[in-house]
């Protein structure tokens, strides 16, 4: 039987559940439940490659970082180093728990993590316009010193205070590819692209050096379910289906739409949310335009299971 080769972006629903559920514990928990869903796609022949995002964990590792350097011989932690160290713990707790509930299942496949770069050109236009917030709320002074003393692009938020702002580059390359495809090769469950991956950018010669940016991490999901050429890419989100005019009187909930379809939708601008599920839509079609035989399917983690045998979920197809 040929391999199916599946690429699942989860979100952050599925680490964080909500504002009372934060701590270590229980984002361990909720990596749980997900890897559950996930262990029922295995379990049904599916090769699989997870990504997930890191927002909330990197904003955590960046307060941390912040409150610690006011302690004398602490340094502040730069973002490409707080990415990395969300992609190892973020990998610990879902290697651990699928890795747990195979076993439970009897299912003799390993599962491994790699800390993952993904390069991003130098010269994208979204270096020159940072709007992706992170990090804590300053006042106007501190944040106007950041900005001298460290480079900083800061802004003002919505009267809440101020905050430093970075690039979301598009990226461009999966610099640990080539080990991620050996690694699905042997049948092992990989877990990369964290948080949309390490930012790098080549200094020339091919030497990288990370830099401070934020990735999506359903673009990067979506680049590496590409050059993998996976049969499936799945993002598993809050919603159980995807819906047009979501929010509004004449909200309609989706089943199926064609690539065309999905291109239409998202150029009509008034269907998908720009910070939420836009860029899960505009990922798929990027996967779909290169990969004429995929299919993508939108789902929250608790219906993966029930969406593969086209119960739910929404389903984009060539």
């Amino acid at each position: 039987m040929t391999k199916k080769l599946a690429v699942i972006a989860i979100g952050g629903n599925s680490l964080i559940k909500d504002e009372q559920h934060k701590t270590v514990e229980d984002q361990y928990q909720a990596a749980k439940e997900t890897c559950y869903h996930i262990a029922d796609m295995i379990e049904a022949g599916w090769e699989v490659a997870i990504g997930h995002g890191n927002g909330p964990q990197v904003g955590f590792i960046l307060r941390r970082s912040e409150i610690a350097a006011k302690v004398e011989g602490m340094h502040e932690v730069p973002l490409d180093v707080c990415g990395a160290d969300s992609q190892g713990a973020i990998g610990y707790a879902l290697q651990q728990n699928l890795q747990n509930e195979l076993y439970r299942r009897g299912i003799k496949k390993n599962v491994a993590t790699i800390v993952t770069q993904v390069l991003v050109d130098k010269n994208d236009p979204a270096f020159q316009n940072p709007t992706k917030p992170i990090g804590s709320f300053m006042d106007e002074a501190e944040a106007k010193r950041r900005e001298k003393e460290l480079g900083w692009t800061v802004r003002e938020d919505a009267g809440r205070g101020w905050r430093r702002v970075v690039a979301s580059p598009l990226p461009k390359e999966v610099v640990e590819l080539d080990s991620v495809k050996t690694l699905l090769d042997a049948g092992v469950v990989v877990i990369t692209v964290g948080g949309g991956g390490i930012p790098v950018i080549d200094k020339g010669g091919g030497e990288y050096v990370g830099t401070a940016a934020v990735i999506d991490k359903d673009y990067a999901s979506s680049l590496l379910a590409r050059e993998i050429q996976a049969d499936l890419f799945v993002i598993s989100t809050a919603v159980e289906k995807v819906a047009l005019n979501f929010g509004k009187p004449d909200q309609k909930w989706i089943d199926k739409m064609t690539l065309a379809e999905a291109k239409q939708y998202l150029a009509e601008g008034t269907h998908f949310a720009k910070g939420s599920m836009a860029p899960k839509i505009q990922a798929i079609i990027w996967f779909l335009e290169a990969n004429p035989n995929g299919k993508a399917l939108i789902t929250n983690p608790e219906n993966i299971g029930r969406a593969l045998k086209g119960e739910t979920g929404t389903w984009i197809v060539p």
